[in-house]
């Protein structure tokens, strides 16, 4: 006699997409960025090395000697103000990648002008 009405249930999807995309912006904020040198160095190997913080300034040294901040070659001149700069933003350790064929001369002139710049944290970037 009377025809029965079909109900067709169905998932609102509208919630499940708002907390997909509240996930995608908390890790895209939440994610830590690790600034590389640029460059490839031979680091010298220690017995008692440490894990490389996520927040910090990495600085290099090459085999012919040149300083290396984010690909770009500042010499020892241009350590201090790079330190300086980034220290207003945040208090980060500085790790120098030195290559195990850098002059000694040029490590101990990079550290100096760190310590002058005012960091806290200067360490020693070795191979585990």
């Amino acid at each position: 006699m009377f025809a029965e009405k079909k109900s067709t249930e169905e998932i609102n999807m509208s919630p499940l997409i708002d907390m997909v995309f509240i996930l995608l912006i908390f890790f895209i904020v939440t994610t830590v960025f690790v600034e590389e040198t640029g460059v490839e160095v031979n680091k010298p190997q220690a017995a008692s090395a440490s894990d490389l913080e996520k927040n910090s300034i990495l600085i290099a040294i090459t085999e012919n000697g040149n300083v290396v901040y984010g690909g770009k070659d500042v010499g020892v001149s241009g350590v201090r103000p790079i330190i300086r700069r980034l220290y207003q933003k945040e208090k980060m350790p500085v790790i120098i990648q030195a290559d195990r064929k850098s002059i000694t001369d040029t490590l101990v002139r990079v550290i100096d002008e760190a310590k002058l710049a005012g960091a806290i944290s200067v360490s020693l970037s070795t191979e585990d």
